[in-house]
Order: C-alpha cells, then structure tokens, then sequence
C-alpha cells in the first residue's frame, strides 16, 4: 500500500475475472489533507484521474469544469460512478473510502462501473527520471 502518500501512478481497471478492461490510466494521488483540498479546483482539464484518498464525498465548487466522480469502498471496488457539473455538493456514500475523479465522460470510456475493482501502481522516484532541483 505504497500509494497511500502524494505522488503520481497509474489506475489498472480489472473485471471480475482479473481481465485488464482498458490500458493503464496516468493517475495523480492526493492523500495529504493539502492535495486532497486542492484537489481539481481551478484547473481547466485533467490527464487522466485524481484518487483522493481516504474520501467519502466530494464538491464542485469552484470548478471548471464537470467531472466524473467514482466512490471505491477500502478493497477498490467501484460502488457507483456520477458526473457531477461545477458548483455541486455530492453526498458522501456511507461504505466509501476513496474517490477517483477524471474529466466528466471518460470513466464511461475506460470502462469504468459499479463492481469493477481498480489497481493502483506507484510511480516510484526512480521512474520519474531526475528531478529538478530549486
């Protein structure tokens, strides 16, 4: 459970059979309390999905854009997906722990449902090539 820090990834949907659904997603994790306050606001499109972790429920406000929202219990299965439009507030679900956000349409394209149970794979540092230093 290496993800469970800020950083960069990638989202691996699977069928109830273990079957890849899609190619891999570029995923961004925000489990900090900062980055999972940050979250998507002010930005104009997203690459790919944000987890927000743990999460139950989320907001638009303040949004750009609209988004697809997808609450996944503590084993990453997917309880229910909905596209949300800016300067909503979505209940929490009870059995969620985290929420993958991504631009508004594109869970439908990758497959992405109710039951369907997700993997995260962590970009480790050495994957990220050098850094750039300040």
């Amino acid at each position: 459970m290496g993800w469970r820090r800020d950083g960069r990834g990638r989202l691996v949907l699977r069928s109830g059979t273990g079957e890849a659904l899609s190619a891999p997603v570029p995923l961004e994790i925000a489990a900090s309390y900062r980055a999972r306050t940050r979250g998507l606001l002010g930005r104009d499109s997203v690459e790919g999905a944000l987890l927000l972790s743990p999460a139950s429920g989320v907001h638009t406000f303040g949004m750009r854009i609209p988004i697809d929202v997808a609450y996944l219990d503590r084993r990453l299965t997917v309880l229910a997906v909905r596209t949300m439009p800016p300067g909503r507030l979505g209940l929490p679900r009870l059995r969620a722990r985290h929420v993958l956000e991504a631009e508004a349409g594109a869970m439908a394209g990758w497959g992405l449902r109710a039951g369907v149970r997700v993997e995260v794979e962590v970009e480790s540092d050495r994957d990220r090539g050098p850094q750039e230093t300040r």
